[in-house]
């Protein structure tokens, strides 16, 4: 008899034979079994399968009536038929209302991201403009993450090419400080902003904190949309000065004005219409789902973002773009109107949601014409030519896999390729790095940092660190074998180096029993000439591929971006050892004590060298923690 879905079917029988031999009860039975105890209200609920692994996270208005529809053999696509048969339990959790079902739902989307859920691939946060107010001087800055700083926020734009650019320009309009507290009190004298006219030098009383404080309020009514009475109100002082002949002040008046109409012109499309905005436009084709996303504050375009959300090819664009729109906004701040290009079942209640959230009303619709309707349409052809550039970036990135996979005589096209490198200065702060990619380009989140803990590494080994890093991670692989949880294994594994590596690298794999991996090493060119590189493999003669093929600008390309992966994490950790005390190693030193000895002593040395009786005159320091200090330094 014919399998329906023939494509699916390996999985799902291969799902249900491990759940059988574990012994484990899964399927329509089992969700029988909850339905009888589940609770009648509105609730979130999870579908888990036997490793223990949220499949599917659910929202419902009843939850008894939705899991019982779970239960009945009916007309459910095949999405919900393997969903359902790899059920082994299911959990709930009850809320006041489905309002606060939907929030829930999205936030345990986007923590657990369940396999058969639309999962928001987001790996940062937006940045914004923040003017803070946690100084007398407020300070312009750019912001990502937590809103924890006093001060207001202005955003999210789409880069932080455009906050840098946006924030160039308002130092030129409104001269606020860009600098740091601690530089603002250590300062006796203008800095070079403030020679190029982009800062009015509040710091050594170039301007009075009053007249400052003006400049502030400005910037604030320009970026709340003021634009207009900002640029009349300048306009009016330009003519004043100019008529009293003060020249120069009025040209400085004409300098910010331009500044202005700078930042207006950069925006692309500004609507007339529409203040405060987010355009949401999805595309969907070759099983695959563009969501664009406009961002328009205070009547200007702050930029767009385009996502690929992970989504069931069975699902529609309209359920993609539902799912998405409650996940994007769990940790961002929604705007007063949401423009759609689809219409979404949940509309209403994705507003009163929203609405919830932001404190006050927001409107979420499908606009059918206008100007409103010209921002969705502009924003759907940006989502139909990022997918059709993602299709094409694709399609010839499988074929190159295809061409590796005959290459190093691999079985079929690798789905994950781990590349090794490692940086350090004549031996000091060495740091090993691990990067992974696919047919579908970086996993960045998958990404690792070796720091070098053997103590019989020689500084400057590489041979010792390449042999260090690989069996940590490595170890992690052989024992997954026994946790099907653990690391993936990876179908290729490419180091940066020539035939001793890949000596050290196949060394490693066999000893512990990993012999199956396939490794290469690629090895700089003559002079290090880029399109040189000599590819070792093992029992082979080396590779010499042709300059302009495009497989050895894959692996350039692998291999240049665990170098410059290896190279950050080394700088980082060489910037922490410079700035390293040696009172950072004394038990019970924090941040203020040890600014209070230093600011006492002079020096972390002259606190080495002191005796107890000083240690005790140092303020916050008691007798058993100058004994402990000295005791630390004199063995």
């Amino acid at each position: 008899m014919p399998l329906e879905n023939p494509d699916s079917a390996p999985a799902s029988l291969v799902s249900r034979a491990r759940e059988l031999l574990r012994g484990v009860e899964t399927g329509a039975p089992v969700i029988g079994c909850y339905a009888k105890t589940a609770p009648p209200g509105p609730g979130v609920y999870r579908m888990i399968d036997a490793d223990g692994e949220v499949l599917y996270v659910g929202k419902a208005r009843h939850l008894k009536k939705r899991v019982q529809s779970y239960a009945r053999s009916g007309a459910h696509n095949n999405r919900i038929v393997r969903m359902i048969a790899d059920t082994a339990s299911m959990e709930f959790v009850t809320t006041a209302t489905e309002i606060e079902a939907l929030l829930l739902e999205a936030n345990l989307i986007k923590r657990l991201k369940p396999r058969f859920n639309v999962v928001l691939r987001d790996d940062k946060s937006f940045p914004f403009i923040l003017i803070a107010r946690d100084h007398c001087v407020p300070q312009i800055l750019k912001h990502r993450g937590a809103r924890s700083r006093d001060g207001d926020y202005f955003g999210p734009f789409a880069s932080a090419g455009a906050v840098s650019r946006t924030i160039n320009t308002l130092q030129r309009a409104f001269l606020l400080r860009s600098c740091s507290d601690t530089y603002y009190e250590s300062r006796v004298r203008p800095c070079l902003l403030f020679q190029i006219k982009r800062c009015s030098a509040p710091c050594t009383g170039e301007i009075s904190v009053e007249d400052y404080d003006a400049l502030v309020d400005e910037a604030l009514r320009f970026l709340r949309g003021e634009s207009d009475e900002v640029k009349r109100r300048l306009h009016k002082l330009m003519d004043e000065a100019s008529l009293k002949q003060d020249y120069e002040r009025a040209a400085s008046f004409r300098d910010r004005l331009t500044a202005l109409s700078h930042i207006q012109s950069r925006q692309g499309i500004n609507p007339q219409s529409v203040n405060d905005a987010d355009v949401f436009a999805a595309h969907q084709e070759a099983g695959q789902t563009c969501i664009q996303v406009f961002f328009f504050r205070t009547g200007n375009n702050w930029g767009n973002r385009a996502y690929f959300p992970r989504a069931d090819k069975s699902l529609s664009v309209e359920e993609v773009l539902e799912s998405f729109i409650a996940q994007f906004y769990d940790d961002k701040p929604p705007p007063k109107l949401v423009l759609l290009s689809h219409a979404i079942e949940s509309r209403r209640l994705l507003a009163e949601a929203l609405s919830l959230k932001a404190g006050h009303k927001i409107d979420v619709s499908t606009p059918e014409r206008g100007e409103k309707r010209e921002l969705v349409e502009h924003a759907l052809v940006n989502a139909r030519e990022a997918l059709a550039r993602r299709l094409a970036e694709s399609s010839s990135q499988a074929a190159i896999f295809a061409r590796l996979a005959e290459l190093f005589d691999l079985d079929e096209a690798p789905e994950r390729v781990e590349v090794f490198d490692n940086s350090h200065i004549s031996g000091t702060n060495p740091v090993g790095a691990m990067i992974v990619a696919g047919p579908e380009g970086f996993i960045k989140a998958q990404y690792r940092k070796f720091y070098m803990k053997s103590e019989d590494l020689v500084p400057g080994d590489d041979y010792g660190m390449m042999r260090e890093m690989l069996t940590r991670r490595f170890k992690k692989l052989a024992k997954a074998k026994a946790e099907p949880n653990g690391w993936a294994a990876p179908d290729l594994v490419l180091i940066d180096g020539g035939p001793g590596q890949l000596s050290v690298a196949s060394e490693i794999l066999e000893e512990l029993g990993l012999p199956e991996i396939k490794v290469a090493a690629v090895a700089k060119g003559p002079d290090r000439n880029a399109g040189r590189e000599r590819i070792h493999l093992k029992d082979r003669e080396p590779l010499l591929l042709d300059p302009r093929d495009p497989v050895l600008y894959c692996i350039q390309r692998l291999r240049d971006e665990a170098h410059r992966f290896a190279i950050g994490a080394h700088r980082a950790r060489r910037k922490k050892a410079i700035t390293a005390s040696p009172l950072d190693e004394v038990p019970g030193i924090g941040p203020l004590r040890k600014r209070a000895l230093l600011k006492h002593f002079g020096s972390a040395k002259a606190v080495s060298r002191a005796g107890t009786a000083d240690l005790e005159g140092v303020g916050g320091i008691s007798a058993q923690m100058a004994k402990t200090i000295y005791d630390h330094f004199h063995g």
